[in-house]
């Protein structure tokens, strides 16, 4: 597969500075939310639970075909610790799903799932805390399965995309699930087991949550503030784009204004169990054996200045070469990128989804 390197645009809106407020309120307020109840959910290892509540919102209307099959369905995947409401920022939502956009929800229906564990899906914080089911990728594909099968009618994607942690599920689609999508966009993962430092972060996360006394096993009465500042501390770190943050913030004082208000406004948002499982969730994924397997067409896009996925490993070019319907694209890291959520800034990558969907159209 072709390795191509993409000269971003010059950034307009600075990560710095938040989006207008009427620009996220536009897009929110035209969100269909709802939410599909799994009845005896079966997890990969063992346990069961009589019902998993699935989360998700829309945009756009189903369209049926002669068949009466909804032939218009794409899902958008979001990444660690987020939710399906996170795609209607605007440096996403406007350049994908505005009048004559690639996913233009006038005539596309997008589904935004919160998956297992997350936002407002089934999750450790509901009740169960620590003796919520030990759930992994697959679980969670399989939650994302029967939610569009079940809940929403939903037997065939024309798109199937993901970021970080939904990248990783494209991928755990493909295998398992090669015939459910006619194209898939995965961005910012590896298709390999998650080892040396991107385990190494995530299990120090995690330690940093379970060694503050006031985690209590999970059976906390207040958040283990300490424990969450270690794990949100290092979140923050893995998710830095450096390039762009010694241009935005290229003094001392700048810089620890941005880092202390960043961490101030995540803590509020977390909760210790949650991002336990979330952050564990990870642990079985590795799709590396059976990369041969994949046959949907693809454009997997990774970014240059991605720390939690260095673009230097040669691993990419070493999966991109087993899958033969996958074009690998590596967006050049520049002072405008935005490291590992270069994911979210359609404009980084929009043009390849336009030839994605163009030449898988039926």
């Amino acid at each position: 597969m072709k390795r191509r390197l993409f000269l971003p645009l010059l950034a307009l809106i600075a990560l710095a500075f938040p989006a207008a407020a009427g620009a996220q309120s536009a897009w929110a307020g035209r969100l269909k939310e709802g939410e599909t109840v799994l009845k005896d959910f079966r997890f990969g290892s063992g346990e069961r639970l009589a019902e998993v509540r699935m989360h998700y919102a829309t945009l756009g209307t189903p369209h049926r075909n002669a068949k009466g099959e909804i032939d218009n369905a794409v899902m958008v995947l979001h990444g660690t610790g987020g939710n399906g409401r996170q795609f209607v920022q605007p440096q996403f939502a406007d350049d994908l799903f505005g009048p004559g956009q690639p996913l233009d929800v006038t005539r596309w229906f997008v589904i935004l799932p919160d998956n297992l564990g997350h936002g407002k899906s089934s999750k450790p914080s509901d009740g169960m805390r620590m003796h919520f089911p030990k759930y992994d990728y697959d679980d969670m594909v399989d939650a994302q399965r029967r939610m569009l099968a079940e809940g929403l009618g939903v037997k065939h994607l024309r798109l199937l995309m993901g970021t970080s942690m939904g990248c990783m599920h494209g991928f755990v689609w493909a295998e398992s699930h090669p015939d459910f999508a006619d194209a898939m966009m995965p961005m910012a993962c590896l298709p390999t087991e998650i080892a040396g430092h991107n385990r190494m972060w995530r299990k120090a996360a995690i330690e940093g949550i379970e060694a503050d006394p006031a985690w209590a096993g999970g059976n906390y009465t207040a958040e283990p503030v300490q424990g969450l500042r270690t794990a949100v501390s290092l979140l923050q770190v893995a998710g830095f784009a450096p390039l762009y943050l010694q241009k935005a913030y290229p003094t001392r004082e700048t810089a620890d204004a941005y880092i202390v208000d960043r961490i101030a406004k995540d803590l509020p948002t977390r909760d210790a169990n949650d991002l336990i499982y979330q952050l564990d969730a990870s642990r079985s994924y590795n799709p590396w054996p059976k990369l041969e397997r994949i046959s949907v067409p693809a454009v997997w896009v990774n970014s240059g200045d991605d720390f939690i996925n260095p673009s230097d490993y040669g691993i990419a070019e070493d999966a991109a070469r087993r899958m033969k319907s996958v074009r690998y694209v590596l967006v050049r890291a520049t002072s405008d990128t935005r490291g590992h959520g270069t994911h979210t800034w359609a404009k980084f990558w929009r043009q390849e989804l336009i030839d994605l969907m163009g030449r898988t159209a039926r």
